[in-house]
């Protein structure tokens, strides 16, 4: 098993990627310093080792055995955005880093789920000068460290940037796009496609609809119900504050407590009874680069939201994930379009 473990932010390496192109990201920004304030921690925010390998964004994350998988999204090199496939490994017990098996292919914004004791991959972007959706998808096995290709999705279901859930042996997909043209102007491709993918019999589901298309979205089955929080339509200004409910039981969206802060390009993840929202991207306020620092709890049994001491570091273009009582949170884009930085921390409610 190839392993190499990192305890410090080392320079950034190139690895197998899919072709790069050399504008912004989502065409927002120009590739020049970002003047940020200087990170606040404390209020249950602790800074941990950064990513190894450097900066990342547009990625996704699973948790295993303690152990958080940062899997594909993008860097920057000399002025030019890459899709990447390497995938990382943080140890939450001891601080480090360790790189594992790439992916196959090349994707950013893939919807990631880990059931069973293993990690699923079901699509994603990739592409140069325009991310148009994968509909490739892998299996990976730990102990071998060794991904498995599985059947594509169907051409109809192919996305990037849903929303994730899992319930059982299935993971649930919620909207999400099939293109994104970075640039002004360029085309983001929202859907309102909801489908479920069983990992016992290989079967892909279409459930009903999204009240509305949303990508960038922030997602969760908490019992039996799968909750599509915020995210954005057709452009990463477009943010919602909405809270879409599907009761897996019988099929019915119904719509919750809005959040307290429209955002899009969110980060969440559960523990217990309530959904944490982080960051995202869609932030008219002056010099803040459009992005939010705004942590807001979700509690599904009381339908409620709750304000929590903010992002140390505000970034949107992430991903969370609980291990125990904390969330961990590697990467994102500090600005909007693509500026990837290589900060890593965990939020202990």
């Amino acid at each position: 098993m190839r392993r190499t473990v990192f305890a410090v932010s080392l320079a950034l390496l190139l690895p197998t990627a899919a072709p790069a192109f050399a504008h912004p990201g989502h065409g927002e920004q120009p590739d020049s310093p970002v003047v940020t304030a200087p990170a606040v921690y404390g209020n249950g925010w602790k800074a941990l080792a950064p990513i190894g390998s450097g900066p990342r964004q547009e990625h996704s994350v699973a948790a295993l055995g303690g152990k958080v998988y940062v899997i594909g999204g993008i860097y920057r090199a000399d002025g030019v955005t890459t899709t990447t496939n390497r995938v990382e490994v943080y140890d939450t017990r001891h601080n480090t880093w360790a790189e594992v098996a790439p992916l196959p292919v090349a994707m950013n914004h893939p919807n990631v789920a880990s059931v069973g004791g293993r990690i699923y991959v079901l699509g994603g972007l990739s592409g140069g000068a325009s991310w148009q959706a994968l509909g490739d998808s892998f299996v990976y096995e730990p102990r071998s460290d060794r991904w498995t290709r599985l059947p594509s999705m169907p051409s109809e279901l192919r996305r990037g940037s849903a929303a994730i859930g899992v319930r059982g042996t299935k993971i649930y997909l919620a909207g999400g796009m099939r293109t994104l043209t970075p640039g002004p102007g360029g085309l983001h491709d929202t859907v309102a496609t909801v489908s479920s993918y069983d990992v016992v019999t290989g079967r892909w589901s279409v459930l009903p609809s999204l009240p509305e298309a949303r990508d960038h979205v922030g997602g969760a089955v908490v019992g039996s119900v799968f909750y599509v929080l915020g995210g954005r339509d057709k452009g990463q200004v477009n943010v919602r504050d909405t809270v879409y409910a599907l009761d897996l039981r019988n099929g019915r969206w119904t719509e919750r407590a809005p959040m307290p802060t429209a955002r899009g390009g969110i980060a969440t993840a559960v523990i217990g009874t309530k959904i944490y929202t982080f960051g995202g991207e869609g932030n008219p306020a002056p010099d803040s680069h459009s992005i939010f620092d705004d942590t807001e709890a979700y509690d599904v049994a009381r339908n409620r939201w709750q304000r929590l001491a903010p992002m140390a570091v505000p970034r949107h273009g992430t991903a969370a994930v609980a291990v125990g009582n904390k969330i961990y949170i590697p990467g994102g884009g500090t600005a909007a379009g693509a500026q990837p930085v290589d900060v890593n921390d965990a939020f202990r409610p």
